[in-house]
Protein backbone atom coordinates (compact mmCIF):
# COMPACT_ATOMS: atom_id res chain seq x y z
CA UNK A 1 0.00 0.00 0.00
CA UNK A 2 1.60 3.42 -1.32
CA UNK A 3 0.15 6.11 0.77
CA UNK A 4 0.04 9.45 -0.48
CA UNK A 5 -2.22 12.33 1.20
CA UNK A 6 -1.23 15.56 -0.33
CA UNK A 7 -2.80 17.43 -2.94
CA UNK A 8 -3.67 16.69 -7.10
CA UNK A 9 -0.33 17.53 -8.20
CA UNK A 10 1.13 15.62 -5.21
CA UNK A 11 -0.58 12.75 -6.96
CA UNK A 12 0.30 13.19 -10.27
CA UNK A 13 4.03 13.35 -9.33
CA UNK A 14 3.83 9.75 -7.61
CA UNK A 15 3.00 8.35 -10.53
CA UNK A 16 6.45 6.94 -10.61
CA UNK A 17 6.50 6.08 -7.78
CA UNK A 18 3.32 3.63 -7.85
CA UNK A 19 5.44 2.48 -11.51
CA UNK A 20 8.51 1.55 -9.63
CA UNK A 21 6.22 -0.66 -7.27
CA UNK A 22 5.09 -2.51 -10.27
CA UNK A 23 8.09 -3.12 -11.86
CA UNK A 24 9.63 -4.46 -8.47
CA UNK A 25 6.79 -5.98 -7.75
CA UNK A 26 4.80 -7.83 -11.18
CA UNK A 27 2.61 -9.98 -9.17
CA UNK A 28 1.66 -7.99 -6.04
CA UNK A 29 -1.53 -6.50 -5.42
CA UNK A 30 -0.45 -3.10 -5.53
CA UNK A 31 -3.37 -0.01 -3.25
CA UNK A 32 -2.77 3.55 -3.47
CA UNK A 33 -4.37 5.93 -0.84
CA UNK A 34 -5.19 9.22 -1.62
CA UNK A 35 -7.42 11.97 -0.72
CA UNK A 36 -11.16 12.00 -2.28
CA UNK A 37 -10.36 14.85 -4.47
CA UNK A 38 -7.64 13.13 -5.99
CA UNK A 39 -8.37 9.98 -6.24
CA UNK A 40 -10.31 9.55 -9.47
CA UNK A 41 -7.17 10.34 -11.23
CA UNK A 42 -5.58 7.20 -10.75
CA UNK A 43 -8.64 4.88 -11.57
CA UNK A 44 -7.18 4.32 -15.17
CA UNK A 45 -3.65 4.19 -13.92
CA UNK A 46 -2.18 0.44 -15.17
CA UNK A 47 0.15 -0.13 -12.69
CA UNK A 48 -2.33 -0.88 -9.76
CA UNK A 49 -5.01 -3.06 -8.37
CA UNK A 50 -6.94 -0.16 -6.17
CA UNK A 51 -7.93 2.81 -4.73
CA UNK A 52 -8.53 3.41 -1.37
CA UNK A 53 -10.55 6.99 -1.24
CA UNK A 54 -9.60 9.17 2.03
CA UNK A 55 -12.42 11.49 3.40
CA UNK A 56 -11.62 14.67 4.97
CA UNK A 57 -14.86 16.23 6.10
CA UNK A 58 -16.84 17.69 9.09
CA UNK A 59 -19.24 15.27 10.71
CA UNK A 60 -20.54 14.41 13.97
CA UNK A 61 -18.15 13.26 16.62
CA UNK A 62 -20.38 9.64 16.87
CA UNK A 63 -20.80 9.58 12.85
CA UNK A 64 -17.18 10.08 12.41
CA UNK A 65 -15.56 7.77 15.00
CA UNK A 66 -18.12 4.70 13.53
CA UNK A 67 -16.53 6.22 10.18
CA UNK A 68 -12.78 5.77 11.11
CA UNK A 69 -13.57 2.02 13.05
CA UNK A 70 -14.87 0.91 9.80
CA UNK A 71 -12.09 2.34 7.91
CA UNK A 72 -9.66 1.00 9.40
CA UNK A 73 -11.27 -2.83 10.17
CA UNK A 74 -11.73 -2.32 5.80
CA UNK A 75 -7.83 -1.09 5.79
CA UNK A 76 -6.67 -4.12 8.05
CA UNK A 77 -8.83 -6.74 6.20
CA UNK A 78 -6.33 -5.99 3.02
CA UNK A 79 -3.55 -7.93 4.74
CA UNK A 80 -0.75 -5.68 3.21
CA UNK A 81 2.87 -6.73 3.53
CA UNK A 82 4.54 -3.01 2.71
CA UNK A 83 3.07 0.42 3.46
CA UNK A 84 5.05 3.15 2.20
CA UNK A 85 4.10 6.93 3.27
CA UNK A 86 5.28 9.31 1.20
CA UNK A 87 4.20 12.56 3.66
CA UNK A 88 5.52 13.03 6.90
CA UNK A 89 1.95 13.81 8.43
CA UNK A 90 0.19 11.68 11.33
CA UNK A 91 -3.43 10.46 9.26
CA UNK A 92 -0.57 8.77 6.89
CA UNK A 93 1.48 7.18 9.66
CA UNK A 94 -1.45 5.78 11.46
CA UNK A 95 -2.92 4.35 8.33
CA UNK A 96 0.33 2.33 7.61
CA UNK A 97 0.65 1.20 11.26
CA UNK A 98 -2.97 0.18 11.40
CA UNK A 99 -2.90 -2.11 7.55
CA UNK A 100 -0.84 -4.18 9.64
CA UNK A 101 1.79 -4.35 7.46
CA UNK A 102 4.84 -6.18 8.26
CA UNK A 103 7.23 -3.28 6.49
CA UNK A 104 6.31 0.28 6.79
CA UNK A 105 8.76 2.52 5.14
CA UNK A 106 8.09 6.74 5.98
CA UNK A 107 10.32 9.74 5.80
CA UNK A 108 11.61 11.09 9.29
CA UNK A 109 10.07 13.54 10.36
CA UNK A 110 11.81 16.13 12.90
CA UNK A 111 8.59 18.00 14.23
CA UNK A 112 7.85 17.27 17.36
CA UNK A 113 5.97 14.73 17.08
CA UNK A 114 8.43 11.77 17.32
CA UNK A 115 6.00 9.34 18.53
CA UNK A 116 4.87 9.93 14.55
CA UNK A 117 7.96 8.27 13.86
CA UNK A 118 7.70 5.07 16.03
CA UNK A 119 4.75 3.86 13.94
CA UNK A 120 7.29 2.48 11.03
CA UNK A 121 10.05 -0.04 10.91
CA UNK A 122 12.09 2.08 8.08
CA UNK A 123 13.00 5.06 7.94
CA UNK A 124 14.41 7.74 5.47
CA UNK A 125 16.42 10.60 7.01
CA UNK A 126 16.23 13.23 3.79
CA UNK A 127 15.35 16.70 4.24
CA UNK A 128 13.74 18.04 0.96
CA UNK A 129 16.23 20.93 -1.18
CA UNK A 130 14.82 23.03 -3.66
CA UNK A 131 17.52 21.60 -6.61
CA UNK A 132 15.76 18.52 -6.26
CA UNK A 133 12.11 17.88 -8.08
CA UNK A 134 9.33 16.15 -6.26
CA UNK A 135 8.99 13.52 -8.10
CA UNK A 136 13.03 12.61 -7.75
CA UNK A 137 11.80 13.15 -3.55
CA UNK A 138 9.25 11.08 -3.56
CA UNK A 139 11.24 7.95 -5.26
CA UNK A 140 14.28 8.73 -3.24
CA UNK A 141 12.22 6.98 -0.26
CA UNK A 142 11.75 3.88 -2.05
CA UNK A 143 14.85 3.36 -4.13
CA UNK A 144 16.82 2.55 -1.21
CA UNK A 145 14.78 -0.45 -0.51
CA UNK A 146 15.73 -1.88 -4.66
CA UNK A 147 12.30 -0.12 -5.43
CA UNK A 148 13.35 1.96 -8.54
CA UNK A 149 12.30 2.77 -12.24
CA UNK A 150 13.84 4.38 -15.13
CA UNK A 151 11.25 6.27 -15.79
CA UNK A 152 10.62 9.07 -13.30
CA UNK A 153 8.65 11.28 -15.90
CA UNK A 154 4.85 11.41 -14.97
CA UNK A 155 2.39 9.29 -17.25
CA UNK A 156 -0.86 9.59 -16.90
CA UNK A 157 -3.50 7.11 -18.53
CA UNK A 158 -6.81 8.20 -19.78
CA UNK A 159 -9.39 5.86 -20.31
CA UNK A 160 -11.60 6.06 -23.83
CA UNK A 161 -15.10 6.92 -22.31
CA UNK A 162 -13.23 9.43 -20.84
CA UNK A 163 -12.05 10.88 -24.11
CA UNK A 164 -15.33 10.30 -25.66
CA UNK A 165 -17.26 12.29 -23.18
CA UNK A 166 -14.65 15.21 -24.08
CA UNK A 167 -15.52 14.96 -27.69
CA UNK A 168 -19.16 15.72 -27.21
CA UNK A 169 -18.48 18.56 -24.69
CA UNK A 170 -16.55 20.45 -27.59
CA UNK A 171 -19.36 19.70 -29.57
CA UNK A 172 -21.94 21.19 -27.12
CA UNK A 173 -20.21 24.01 -27.10
CA UNK A 174 -19.45 24.47 -30.65
CA UNK A 175 -15.41 24.36 -30.49
CA UNK A 176 -14.51 24.07 -33.25
CA UNK A 177 -12.79 20.87 -34.74
CA UNK A 178 -10.58 22.05 -37.67
CA UNK A 179 -8.54 24.57 -34.94
CA UNK A 180 -5.47 24.09 -32.52
CA UNK A 181 -6.87 24.05 -28.46
CA UNK A 182 -5.28 25.59 -26.12
CA UNK A 183 -6.20 25.54 -22.81
CA UNK A 184 -5.51 28.37 -20.33
CA UNK A 185 -5.93 27.93 -16.46
CA UNK A 186 -5.70 31.29 -14.48
CA UNK A 187 -6.78 30.51 -10.83
CA UNK A 188 -5.32 28.74 -8.08
CA UNK A 189 -5.68 26.72 -4.83
CA UNK A 190 -3.34 29.69 -3.53
CA UNK A 191 -4.44 33.85 -4.80
CA UNK A 192 -0.67 34.20 -4.14
CA UNK A 193 0.08 31.92 -7.37
CA UNK A 194 -2.04 33.53 -9.71
CA UNK A 195 -1.47 35.54 -12.37
CA UNK A 196 -3.95 38.56 -12.81
CA UNK A 197 -7.09 38.68 -14.84
CA UNK A 198 -6.44 41.22 -17.70
CA UNK A 199 -2.82 39.47 -18.35
CA UNK A 200 -5.17 36.53 -19.17
CA UNK A 201 -7.57 38.25 -20.83
CA UNK A 202 -4.57 40.00 -22.88
CA UNK A 203 -2.72 37.02 -23.62
CA UNK A 204 -5.58 35.51 -24.90
CA UNK A 205 -7.03 37.75 -27.65
CA UNK A 206 -2.96 37.41 -28.72
CA UNK A 207 -3.25 33.96 -28.93
CA UNK A 208 -6.43 33.89 -30.99
CA UNK A 209 -5.08 36.81 -33.29
CA UNK A 210 -1.34 35.61 -33.49
CA UNK A 211 -2.54 32.06 -34.02
CA UNK A 212 -6.19 31.28 -35.09
CA UNK A 213 -6.17 28.87 -32.07
CA UNK A 214 -9.31 28.31 -29.88
CA UNK A 215 -8.80 28.56 -26.34
CA UNK A 216 -10.55 27.12 -23.35
CA UNK A 217 -10.51 28.44 -20.06
CA UNK A 218 -10.58 25.59 -17.67
CA UNK A 219 -11.57 25.95 -13.69
CA UNK A 220 -13.26 24.49 -10.68
CA UNK A 221 -17.16 24.82 -10.42
CA UNK A 222 -16.47 27.27 -7.74
CA UNK A 223 -14.32 29.19 -10.63
CA UNK A 224 -16.53 29.03 -13.26
CA UNK A 225 -18.23 32.82 -12.91
CA UNK A 226 -14.43 34.09 -12.83
CA UNK A 227 -13.76 32.27 -15.58
CA UNK A 228 -16.78 33.65 -17.45
CA UNK A 229 -15.67 37.09 -16.53
CA UNK A 230 -12.12 36.58 -18.75
CA UNK A 231 -14.30 34.78 -21.36
CA UNK A 232 -16.35 37.47 -21.74
CA UNK A 233 -13.52 40.07 -22.14
CA UNK A 234 -12.09 37.91 -24.55
CA UNK A 235 -14.82 37.19 -27.59
CA UNK A 236 -15.14 35.12 -30.55
CA UNK A 237 -12.62 31.91 -30.03
CA UNK A 238 -12.63 31.82 -26.03
CA UNK A 239 -14.81 29.25 -24.03
CA UNK A 240 -15.50 28.68 -20.59
CA UNK A 241 -14.97 25.00 -19.60
CA UNK A 242 -14.71 25.71 -15.92
CA UNK A 243 -16.57 23.44 -13.66
CA UNK A 244 -17.64 21.14 -16.55
CA UNK A 245 -15.69 18.06 -15.91
CA UNK A 246 -14.35 16.08 -13.23
CA UNK A 247 -10.92 15.69 -12.29
CA UNK A 248 -10.30 12.39 -14.38
CA UNK A 249 -12.38 14.10 -16.84
CA UNK A 250 -10.32 16.84 -16.74
CA UNK A 251 -7.47 15.00 -17.84
CA UNK A 252 -8.46 13.73 -20.61
CA UNK A 253 -9.52 17.28 -22.09
CA UNK A 254 -6.11 18.36 -21.39
CA UNK A 255 -4.97 15.45 -23.24
CA UNK A 256 -6.98 16.51 -26.69
CA UNK A 257 -5.79 20.09 -25.88
CA UNK A 258 -2.11 21.10 -28.46
CA UNK A 259 -0.65 22.94 -25.16
CA UNK A 260 -1.74 24.50 -21.86
CA UNK A 261 -1.02 27.92 -20.34
CA UNK A 262 -1.45 28.53 -16.55
CA UNK A 263 -0.29 28.85 -12.72
CA UNK A 264 1.91 26.45 -11.14
CA UNK A 265 -1.73 23.82 -10.58
CA UNK A 266 -2.66 20.63 -10.60
CA UNK A 267 -3.60 21.52 -14.06
CA UNK A 268 -0.12 22.14 -15.58
CA UNK A 269 1.16 18.33 -13.72
CA UNK A 270 -1.91 16.76 -15.18
CA UNK A 271 -1.30 18.31 -18.79
CA UNK A 272 2.74 16.83 -18.92
CA UNK A 273 1.42 13.81 -17.84
CA UNK A 274 -1.05 13.29 -20.11
CA UNK A 275 1.37 14.83 -22.49
CA UNK A 276 0.43 17.80 -23.28
CA UNK A 277 3.15 20.56 -23.22
CA UNK A 278 2.84 23.21 -20.51
CA UNK A 279 3.70 27.06 -20.33
CA UNK A 280 4.01 27.42 -16.34
CA UNK A 281 3.87 30.69 -15.28
CA UNK A 282 5.38 30.42 -12.00
CA UNK A 283 5.42 33.15 -9.33
CA UNK A 284 7.44 32.55 -5.55
CA UNK A 285 7.49 28.14 -6.21
CA UNK A 286 10.43 27.04 -7.64
CA UNK A 287 10.67 25.41 -10.86
CA UNK A 288 13.08 22.79 -10.38
CA UNK A 289 10.66 21.58 -7.80
CA UNK A 290 7.92 22.04 -9.53
CA UNK A 291 7.81 22.41 -13.27
CA UNK A 292 7.09 19.37 -15.60
CA UNK A 293 10.40 18.42 -16.77
CA UNK A 294 11.44 17.99 -20.63
CA UNK A 295 12.21 20.89 -23.53
CA UNK A 296 8.55 20.80 -24.67
CA UNK A 297 7.54 22.84 -21.45
CA UNK A 298 7.81 26.25 -20.82
CA UNK A 299 8.80 28.06 -17.44
CA UNK A 300 8.04 31.56 -16.92
CA UNK A 301 8.99 33.58 -13.57
CA UNK A 302 10.30 37.11 -13.20
CA UNK A 303 13.63 37.68 -12.93
CA UNK A 304 13.75 38.62 -9.45
CA UNK A 305 17.23 37.50 -6.97
CA UNK A 306 14.41 36.84 -4.22
CA UNK A 307 13.08 33.70 -6.30
CA UNK A 308 12.08 31.42 -5.54
CA UNK A 309 11.37 32.47 -1.86
CA UNK A 310 9.06 29.71 -1.75
CA UNK A 311 6.74 32.03 0.67
CA UNK A 312 2.98 32.56 0.07
CA UNK A 313 3.31 35.87 -1.66
CA UNK A 314 5.67 38.60 0.28
CA UNK A 315 6.47 38.64 3.53
CA UNK A 316 3.77 35.97 3.48
CA UNK A 317 0.89 38.30 2.99
CA UNK A 318 -0.70 36.00 -0.24
CA UNK A 319 0.37 38.39 -2.85
CA UNK A 320 3.33 38.14 -5.38
CA UNK A 321 5.71 41.31 -6.71
CA UNK A 322 6.75 38.66 -8.58
CA UNK A 323 3.73 38.06 -10.47
CA UNK A 324 2.26 41.13 -10.32
CA UNK A 325 4.96 42.64 -11.70
CA UNK A 326 5.29 40.16 -14.62
CA UNK A 327 4.18 41.94 -18.16
CA UNK A 328 2.43 40.39 -20.24
CA UNK A 329 5.60 40.58 -22.96
CA UNK A 330 7.32 38.67 -20.83
CA UNK A 331 5.28 35.94 -20.80
CA UNK A 332 4.59 36.31 -24.76
CA UNK A 333 8.36 37.02 -25.91
CA UNK A 334 9.69 33.31 -24.87
CA UNK A 335 6.43 31.87 -25.96
CA UNK A 336 6.72 32.86 -29.50
CA UNK A 337 10.23 31.72 -29.55
CA UNK A 338 9.17 28.19 -28.31
CA UNK A 339 6.61 28.15 -30.77
CA UNK A 340 8.47 28.71 -33.74
CA UNK A 341 11.11 26.20 -32.63
CA UNK A 342 8.48 23.50 -33.51
CA UNK A 343 7.22 22.08 -29.81
CA UNK A 344 3.43 22.47 -30.63
CA UNK A 345 2.68 23.76 -33.93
Amino acid sequence: MLIQLGDIGDVVLTLPCIRALRETYPQARIIVAAWDKAAELLEDCPWLDQVIVVTKRSRSFFFETSLQIDFFRKLRSLHCDLAIDLRTGTRGAIMAFLSGAGQRIGFFADDGTLWRNRLFTSLLRRDYTPDLHVADYLLCLLEPFGIATEQRIPELAVAVDKQEKIRGLFEEAAVPQDKKIVAVQPFSLWQYKEWGKEKYVALIRWLVAEYGVAVIVTGSVAERERAEGIVRRCGAGCYNFAGKTSIASYAALLQKCQFFIGVDSAGLHIAAAVGTPTVGIFGPSSPVSWAPVGRQHLVVQKDFPCLPCREKGCDNREQSRCLDELPLQEVVAPLSVHLKQGYWF
